[in-house]
């Protein structure tokens, strides 16, 4: 069972200049906690997603905020980037993987943020009430593999 051991928040004016501090931030609470490098990226890059879609199509006025909210469990790091904005085909769906046979003319610009942080992270949940709020969850141990005092070890019984 996971237990909570922090929760920090941050609201900032939906532009694209302050999506930076969220991903600084992100990597910041992830070195922290222990992750590699590489999923310290993966991270990284799906808070940007999130956040860039946040910039891109939650508020019509141009005025808004990105609200995050981090919540570090012992066995994996929550992430939620929400928004109070009234578009409400955020994400709705996942164009992706993209077919690599396709002209390069025929493919559709955008759309494959949400194919991304799902493929970039380990759990990816969607809600609309009052906005949008993408969960995204990273697990420190996945599949029996554990970082041991020599490296990686696996945890199953042989």
């Amino acid at each position: 069972m996971s237990s909570k051991n922090d929760s920090i928040e941050m609201s900032v004016p939906a532009k694209a200049e302050y999506i930076g501090i969220l991903r600084l931030t992100a990597s910041g609470i992830a070195n922290r906690v222990g992750y590699s490098y590489d999923v310290i990226e993966d991270i990284k890059v799906s808070m940007a997603e999130a956040c860039t879609n946040v910039v891109d199509h939650a508020y019509n006025d141009g005025s808004g905020d990105i609200k995050v909210k981090f919540d570090l469990y012992n066995d994996y790091l929550q992430i939620q980037v929400s928004d109070e904005g009234t578009e409400k085909k955020t994400l709705a769906k996942s164009n992706g993987p993209v077919d690599a046979n396709k002209p390069i003319e025929e493919l559709q610009e955008g759309g494959l943020g949400l194919f991304l942080i799902e493929t970039l992270m380990d759990e990816v949940e969607i809600t609309q009430d009052n906005g949008v709020t993408i969960t995204m969850k990273k697990f420190v141990q996945r599949d029996e593999v554990a970082q041991g005092a020599d490296g990686v070890e696996t945890t199953a019984n042989n």
